[in-house]
């Protein structure tokens, strides 16, 4: 076991940090290539597209991966099973997009020219929601390398797609151009669909597999559904910020390009840059999750234990060195990636309780595997809501886009944790 979690590990983390230099490569291309004008107005699409794809998705990835790697099921069942939920909540979805768009962009935005965006974002979701079924399979059977080849090509998919597409449109409409990233979502998740479909070995199908199982929809319900609530709620508080910190911050006197183009720092430049060692810590929460689920089950608890403390330890290896460098350099790390110093001090300041955040992601994984979905869901609604009306309150008393800064800190503490606090009752 110790062997196959530290194989995993180790491909995850090359294929994430592969994988996490093209992300980077393609978010200096498309900042380059559509401006902070552009930029801004994604960054305020973004957390709508985000919001829809984690519905879409319904959570898929992780309750795959649980119940394969169990060993308990039919996993041919188990996939079809996935794809009949899918297909319902995604045909739902998209209808609902079509018909709030309009409310979204001109209302909750604020800005029409979100409007295109919003409406490619329907066009994306069902290509997001089968692209995760197979993920949580390949990382339920451990079979990292297939995931780490199928990511690869899906971001080179989608490098190529901008540099050779964008600049076609962009002088026709920046808008044209945006609606474009949206769409890009579509041809890169379409790309990782048909090379995990060709890795994946292929074994003789019956009827009863094809067929969705009541037993198996139950299972699956059971545990996507309180993930995907988490992840609702992450979503919906994403979605507010910018309203929220819009409102307040305008009630202030602020100017609305002020707002934006703060607001688009922040969400361009400093959070990517934060989250560049979530790969490594991805990789653990995606290697520990089967682990953890297979001895959950045996309840070897003793190993259990050994695992999360093997998690937690990797994780700041990791995390500390990276703290402090962006800690002492700010303004270097963002020269070097999008030739700016802007967002040099909020880089700063958000490095420290970013710390806990690399250690939050292997915790929240620990938890799904051995069952604590709900628990989980309760620690991200109270951390949520908690950010959200300091969004508010502090906006509103003049701090201006500190009031993110200040509302995302306290929401990763306390989420962290809790989190911490439910995996040590584990064992």
């Amino acid at each position: 076991m110790k062997d196959a979690f530290l194989k995993s590990t180790l491909i995850l983390i090359i294929g994430g940090l592969i994988t996490k230099i093209l992300g980077i490569v393609i978010r200096i291309v498309n900042t380059r290539l559509i401006g902070l004008e552009g930029i801004s107005i994604y960054m305020l699409v973004f957390p709508t597209l985000s919001l829809f794809t984690g519905i879409a998705q319904f959570s898929m990835t992780t309750t795959v991966s649980k119940l394969v790697s169990e060993e308990r099921y039919n996993n041919k069942n188990i996939i079809s099973s996935s794809l009949f939920i899918i297909l319902l909540i995604n045909i739902i979805l998209m209808v609902l997009i079509y018909l709030l768009a309009p409310f979204i962009s001109a209302t909750l935005l604020k800005d029409n020219r979100t409007y295109l965006p919003i409406i490619c974002i329907m066009f994306v979701l069902p290509f997001e929601a089968i692209s995760s079924i197979l993920r949580g399979y390949v990382f339920g059977k451990r079979k990292m390398t297939y995931h780490v080849i199928s990511h690869i090509i899906e971001q080179i998919i989608r490098l190529t797609l901008s540099i050779l597409v964008i600049p076609l449109i962009i002088d026709k409409s920046l808008i044209y151009a945006i609606s474009f990233l949206v769409l890009v979502n579509m041809f890169s998740e379409l790309s990782s669909i048909i090379i995990l479909l060709i890795l994946i070995p292929k074994n003789k199908i019956t009827k009863s597999d094809l067929k969705p199982s009541i037993y198996n929809i139950k299972n699956i319900l059971s545990i996507s559904i309180p993930n995907t609530n988490t992840r609702i709620i992450g979503n919906i508080g994403y979605f507010l910020e910018p309203i929220l910190l819009t409102i307040g911050m305008l009630k202030c006197n602020n100017s609305l390009e002020y707002i934006s183009t703060n607001y688009g720092i922040i969400s361009g430049y400093t959070f990517p840059i934060l989250l560049l060692p979530s790969f490594f810590t991805g990789a653990i929460s995606s290697s520990i999750m089967p682990i953890i689920s297979k001895l959950y089950v045996k309840k070897d608890y003793k190993n259990i234990k050994k695992k999360t403390k093997q998690a937690i330890l990797l994780s700041l290896i990791i995390g500390l060195p990276v703290t402090i460098f962006f800690f002492i350099y700010p303004s270097f790390i963002l020269e070097l990636l999008y030739n700016t110093t802007l967002g040099s001090n909020y880089l700063r300041i958000l490095s420290i309780p970013f710390l806990l955040y690399y250690i939050e992601l292997p915790l929240s994984s620990i938890m799904q595997a051995t069952n604590k979905s709900k628990q989980v869901f309760i620690d991200n609604l109270i951390g949520i809501t908690i950010k959200t009306l300091l969004i508010y309150i502090l906006s509103i008393s003049g701090l201006g886009i500190y009031s993110l800064i200040i509302a995302s800190s306290v929401n990763i503490i306390i989420v962290t944790y809790r989190h911490y606090r439910c995996v040590r009752s584990i064992y």
